[in-house]
């Protein structure tokens, strides 16, 4: 009996130990904003809208488009761009997606029966790359797909498929757009890469419909006015075309210019059908006209992929957009305004934790133009507001702190500063640079000799790509494009660049006392003499490409790379693979908590945790994007994400030792 109430004990113990140590739900926290490609209303519920990505996750919003919630990530992987999604009218719960890859040429459509929740592929269409989408209105069992090999069409809601275009036809392929006649359901409209083309039955027959056209014209956008199924606009990297004999003839409109003319979307008003919105790379165009006339209706640099007038509220109007995310207009169009609360699609590149505030927040990201750069928040991550003065649309690779609390930013085109009071980014860093003079011929008597001249300075700015920076005491490092570069003034002027041991485009550099290292995709450089003297590590060809190099406990070396992570005990002379609980492949970055005496590594799958040095690693929660780095703050695990934007946990941890502020690893905050 004893012994059996040590054995219940003991489970019972184990049983708190394991609920103890699991980690809490990662969960998203912004910058707001990003690339949206489509909108779908539901018309059982007009209020609920859902909005599709390029990395297969789908938006949900239950009031009208003001707020979003993350739903469902739709297949295997991040890699499908959701350009299409319908709601089927007959019956509730039953949603369609079509998805391409940005990987390959494959795709899906896929069918939902319980609102988006959980989703499965679509047997006849599996691995085509589905580019235009409809369900006809006359007849909702009718789906029509739109692949890169042809027209397909199910007559049974999606479970069986027929390809109704000629196989192997030269010009009836690469579909991406089309249209079904609202009032016969054999009547459909393609649009390729390469002109328009129709059947009236069906598929058995097809004809070309480009007259009037331009040719070589990709059509990206056909719609059929509901009332007057003649009538018919279609949009194309020409122009837009309207047609008023079902496609018999069409005459190109007037109105916006060549420079605007690659309109992803067309959308007729649900209420008057002379209002035509048009959604293309420069803006929103509109017309009340029936295309008489056009004004744009936004600024030029909105790239519009898709557009959603409320048929209840004629002049709400809905855009989604690249690196803007959802627009809203509540005056037809007059006026716009970001509507992206819970949305977030963003590629963070750096994260940083205010040193002296841990619920002041930084984020860097890519890719967004005007639309990104930095983003601030002072309640850690419940609301986020730009911060780009004077970074004029540059990408953010690192970020990080100096003593005086001065914030730097690594971009595309060099170092920016933000002095604490400051409003402004301004350009840091002057490059001092030795250039050989050039030879003097002299003469001595008869005898002519080359003398060497003594070399001049050059002055220039630092402008190169800065991937990561390291503000260790006395000494900053730079890891650039161009070269290494070191400053000894607080980044006022730097020295170095070029080639280092005939290495030019860096991307990670870590400093512990007087030990340096500077990596390259293929190389690894230390330096144990504060950067003046370097060596290159041998490194085995299974671990490139090198993601980034930190030093951790007792100048331990550790890589993160594509292989996995690899650590070094004897300054890079032998390397371990690492796998005791940690991914064996894709881990993206590992960090040295000085505080907490731990290491920190995330993967393509999650993020993970040692408290033994490395020898062993457990995971902290499951989360559901590819994570490339963390941060650490006030009781909190800040992860940067290749999509996603943010993501947050609590660290139990750190949720002890939260009054302490922002860890620093290794010197930086990030």
């Amino acid at each position: 009996m004893a012994a059996y109430l040590r054995k219940t004990a003991l489970f019972c113990i184990l049983i708190l130990l394991a609920s103890g140590a699991r980690a809490a739900p990662w969960r998203p926290i912004g910058p707001d904003g990003g690339d949206a490609r489509s909108l779908a209303v539901d018309p059982h519920d007009p209020d609920h809208i859902l909005l599709g990505t390029s990395s297969s996750q789908l938006f949900a919003s239950e009031d009208g488009g003001y707020s979003w919630s993350r739903l469902a990530r739709v297949g295997n992987g991040d890699h499908y761009v959701l350009d299409h999604i319908l709601f089927d009218p007959v019956h509730p719960g039953t949603l369609y997606v079509a998805a391409w890859s940005v990987e390959n040429e494959g795709g899906d459509v896929f069918r939902s029966d319980d609102d988006g929740k959980t989703w499965r592929s679509l047997d006849g269409l599996h691995d085509k790359s589905v580019r235009a989408f409809a369900l006809a209105p006359s007849d909702p069992n009718i789906l029509v797909a739109g692949t890169l090999d042809g027209v397909y069409r199910s007559r049974d809601r999606g479970a069986t498929w027929e390809r109704i275009s000629p196989e192997h036809h030269a010009e009836i392929k690469n579909i991406v757009s089309l249209a079904i006649d609202p009032q016969n359901p054999d009547g459909i409209y393609v649009g390729t890469w390469h002109l328009p083309w129709k059947t009236e039955d069906g598929g058995q027959t097809w004809f070309s419909i480009k007259k009037g056209v331009i040719d070589d014209s990709d059509v990206f956008s056909i719609i059929i006015d509901p009332r007057d199924p003649k009538l018919v606009y279609v949009s194309a990297c020409t122009g837009i075309y309207k047609s008023e004999s079902a496609g018999t003839l069409f005459k190109k409109v007037q109105g916006i210019p060549t420079s605007a003319r690659r309109t992803r979307a067309l959308r007729q008003h649900p209420i008057d059908p002379n209002i035509v919105y048009a959604g293309t790379t420069e803006g929103l165009w509109r017309t009340v006209d029936a295309g008489a006339t056009w004004n744009r209706m936004t600024p030029a640099n909105v790239i519009v992929n898709d557009v959603l007038v409320d048929a209840r509220r004629p002049g709400t109007v809905l855009l989604a957009t690249d690196r803007g995310g959802v627009l809203r207009s509540e005056d037809g169009g007059r006026s716009f305004q970001a509507s992206n609360r819970g949305f977030s699609h963003r590629q963070v590149a750096a994260l940083l934790v205010d040193r002296s505030d841990p619920n002041v927040i930084y984020a860097g990201v890519i890719n967004d133009k005007e639309f990104g750069g930095m983003f601030i928040s002072r309640d850690a991550g419940q609301h986020w507001a730009q911060m780009n003065d004077g970074l004029a649309g540059h990408d953010i690779f690192t970020l990080r702190q100096a003593e005086d609390g001065t914030l730097l930013a690594g971009t595309n085109r060099g170092v920016v500063a933000l002095r604490p009071g400051d409003h402004d980014w301004r350009s840091m860093g002057v490059i001092w640079r030795e250039v050989p003079g050039k030879p003097v011929r002299m003469r001595y008597k008869h005898l002519w000799k080359i003398r060497p001249a003594p070399p001049s300075v050059e002055r220039s700015q630092l402008s190169a790509r800065v991937a990561d920076l390291n503000l260790a005491s006395g000494t900053w490092f730079a890891a650039t494009s161009d070269g290494l570069f070191l400053s000894t003034d607080g980044g006022r002027s730097w020295r170095g660049g070029g080639f280092l041991l005939g290495l030019k485009d860096f991307i990670s550099v870590d400093v512990a006392g007087k030990m340096v290292t500077a990596a390259t995709p293929t190389a690894l450089l230390l330096s144990l003499d504060g950067g003046f003297n370097w060596y290159a590590a041998k490194l085995p060809s299974e671990v490139l490409p090198l993601l980034s190099v930190t030093i951790g406990p007792e100048y331990s070396l550790w890589l993160a790379t594509r292989g996995g992570a690899y650590h070094s005990l004897d300054a890079g002379n032998t390397w371990q693979h690492v796998i005791t609980g940690l991914d064996p492949v894709d881990v993206t970055s590992v960090v040295w908590d000085t505080e907490n005496r731990r290491l920190l590594a995330t993967a393509v799958s999650g993020a993970f945790e040692s408290m033994d040095g490395g020898r062993t690693w457990r995971r902290t929660g499951e989360p559901t994007s590819r994570l490339r780095g963390l941060s650490l703050g006030g009781g909190r695990v800040y992860a940067r994400t290749d999509f996603d934007g943010v993501i947050a946990q609590a660290d139990r941890m750190l949720s002890e030792t939260s009054t302490r502020g922002s860890v620093a690893a290794n010197g930086s905050s990030e």
